[in-house]
């Protein structure tokens, strides 16, 4: 049976970092909200499952993933879930606590980033809060992006199966994740990514190496990978890259 991956249409969204370790991994899923099988009713179908009175875990928001009667919600909890059967994380619960907890570390930089484009709160417009907005940023492209990716590039130093991933000595969702990270950071803030990540190389070579992969190159070329927009959670507004 297909996992049934729901998330919001026409972005990538948070659900694009479930979505390369699916891919990555050759597992069968249906895209609802994009999928040519839903015949444009995924939208209708997330929004039942959210408001489902008779589910006893309902998902607070997508993305989640339904895999046949289970439904499992937010990002982390979604990989943690999935990694196993997808072979995407090491055997031994040290390595599966680790790679989660690096996991975490990556969402909350994504929450950062999102956070400078509605530094006052994600119901207001973007323009509304700019000079809010350009503070926000300044300290995001400054201290916390570079604290960020320098940390990364120190598990992938330190890591003692060697400095090919960031946990264990094969490809773990956490790889997979710090690409998808690296990737939204180059297009929102491509004068201060750049800076960042000239200091490291490691991360760099490893997302290449993501990038590289047979099967997640395959869908990178595709249609499939919608394209960075402002209506996502990385969002370019060239006067707020701050090198």
């Amino acid at each position: 049976m297909a996992y049934e991956l729901h998330d919001w249409p026409g972005i990538q969204g948070r659900g694009e970092f479930v979505r390369l370790a699916l891919e990555a991994s050759g597992a069968p899923y249906v895209d609802v909200a994009r999928g040519a099988e839903t015949a444009g009713q995924g939208v209708p179908a997330m929004l039942r499952c959210l408001n489902d009175s008779k589910l006893p875990h309902p998902p607070l928001a997508p993305p989640f993933l339904k895999d046949g009667a289970l439904v499992v919600g937010q990002t982390s909890a979604i990989l943690l879930y999935l990694a196993p059967t997808l072979k995407l994380v090491g055997r031994s619960e040290q390595l599966r606590v680790w790679t989660h907890q690096i996991q975490l570390a990556i969402d909350d930089a994504v929450i950062e980033a999102h956070d400078t484009h509605h530094p006052l709160g994600s119901g207001l417009n973007d323009e509304d809060p700019l000079p809010e907005a350009l503070r926000r940023t300044d300290e995001f492209c400054r201290i916390r992006m570079p604290q960020y990716l320098q940390w990364f590039e120190r598990l992938i130093v330190r890591n003692p199966a060697g400095p090919r991933q960031l946990a264990g000595g094969k490809l773990s969702y956490a790889d997979l994740s710090l690409f998808q990270l690296i990737e939204g950071l180059r297009y929102a803030f491509p004068n201060a990514a750049r800076k960042a990540l000239a200091k490291t190389p490691e991360i760099v070579q490893l997302h290449d190496r993501v990038a590289a992969l047979p099967k997640l190159a395959e869908y990178l070329r595709s249609e499939r990978r919608i394209p960075f927009n402002e209506q996502g959670i990385f969002r370019c507004y060239p006067e707020r890259d701050l090198a």
